[in-house]
């Protein structure tokens, strides 16, 4: 019998981690299954996710409805549900957390997606959380904006774990490993210890194939002496990004710097490879998977992505095969008049939109499962 690929990958030093959550996982004892099966090391959730896992089933209802006839608001609702599935997850995941010393069996729970642009509304929003669900082995996502840096650095320093979501460029990574490494030096300084912080970076891959590809099509389409290179880069770019990450955070995380905090027991702040569902049904299914597989990094699968690696996956350590193709392939963007500046500027200000518009869809649903409630 064909060894499970999704067990043969730990064998490289990287993490599976399923990107779903919803309440009768944990309650028929699949969230288990996959730990044990398959050996999940964690879980990631967003706003999509929850509205999905809410508005789309009756799971919820009997909670919602007993929320409802207490008094509680439409917020409070929401963050009980939230909270209680992550905090749920995270206890099935707590035997994991411990025996690896506190390096897998984590679970996240995303701030309001609409303070993606208010640093201040995230710090108070995700101390709340954080102190909400209480427990080590969870992660609060903050978005990777502007605003967010000073967040990071802020949580960070206070001890609450964080998970950096909607990052999609070079540039601003850096800025996220700085703002992490700058929170645990505020710690240190404090005297406060540091081997019980964790963050990880979560890289968005898919999205940033999906919108380069539309602008190579249409150079493919329109300019002749440019189309052959357009052909080329198609369906690389999002790969090559990742690939390049990974060198700058060997760069960073064995730097001077963070040494010194390594040896009062900092972890290094994994990067974590998200959005890695196949939008181009011309493309393997298992695309983002397969080419990103190496040491001390995440990849966190939907549900479809996981059953496809599970079937048919090849693990190998190939992040850093072909580093310098990874290279040119960003440079060669340059040639063809397309800034992948502008273009991860763009995915993220329609990240934060992607997440706001599910999270005012489940309120609105709760608030129509809420008065239905107080009606019946």
């Amino acid at each position: 019998m064909k060894e499970n690929p999704l067990l043969r990958v730990q064998d490289f030093g990287q993490s599976i981690w399923q990107d779903d959550i919803r309440r009768k996982m944990i309650l028929t004892g699949r969230l288990k299954r996959l730990i044990d099966e398959d050996g999940i090391r964690g879980v990631t959730s967003n706003p999509a996710i929850f509205d999905k896992a809410i508005a789309g089933s009756d799971d919820y209802d009997s909670s919602i409805q007993a929320m409802a006839l207490d008094g509680k608001d439409i917020e409070t609702i929401y963050q009980t549900l939230t909270v209680e599935d992550v905090q749920n997850a995270a206890d099935e995941f707590r035997r994991l957390y411990d025996s690896s010393d506190g390096k897998h069996g984590f679970v996240s729970l995303e701030v309001n997606p609409h303070l993606a642009h208010d640093a201040a509304g995230t710090i108070a929003e995700a101390r709340h959380l954080w102190q909400a669900l209480d427990r080590p082995n969870v992660f609060i996502k903050v978005p990777a904006t502007e605003e967010g840096l000073s967040a990071i650095q802020q949580l960070i320093g206070e001890g609450i774990n964080v998970n950096v979501t909607l990052l999609f460029g070079l540039p601003r990574y850096r800025k996220v490993a700085d703002a992490y490494i700058a929170g645990l030096e505020t710690r240190t300084a404090a005297g406060r210890p540091l081997k019980s912080v964790a963050s990880v970076a979560s890289f968005f891959l898919s999205r940033i194939d999906v919108l380069v590809d539309k602008m190579l099509e249409k150079i493919m389409q329109n300019d002749s002496s440019q189309a052959e290179l357009a052909a080329e880069l198609r369906g690389q770019v999002a790969i090559a990004s990742a690939k390049q990450a990974y060198q700058i955070y060997q760069e960073i995380f064995n730097g001077d710097r963070f040494k010194k905090l390594a040896a009062k027991g900092a972890r290094t702040q994994r990067v974590l490879w998200a959005s890695t569902s196949t939008k181009n049904p011309d493309y393997p299914d298992v695309k983002y998977v397969e080419a990103l597989i190496g040491p001390e990094t995440i990849n966190t699968l939907p549900q479809e992505t996981l059953s496809a690696y599970r079937d048919h996956g090849q693990p190998a350590d190939r992040l850093e095969d072909d580093l310098d193709q990874a290279g040119r392939v960003l440079a060669q963007l340059a040639q063809l008049d397309i800034d992948i500046d502008d273009v991860t500027r763009q995915l993220e200000d329609e990240g934060v939109e992607k997440f706001n518009q599910p999270f005012d869809s489940l309120m609105q649903t709760l608030k129509e499962k809420r008065d239905n409630a107080l009606k019946s």
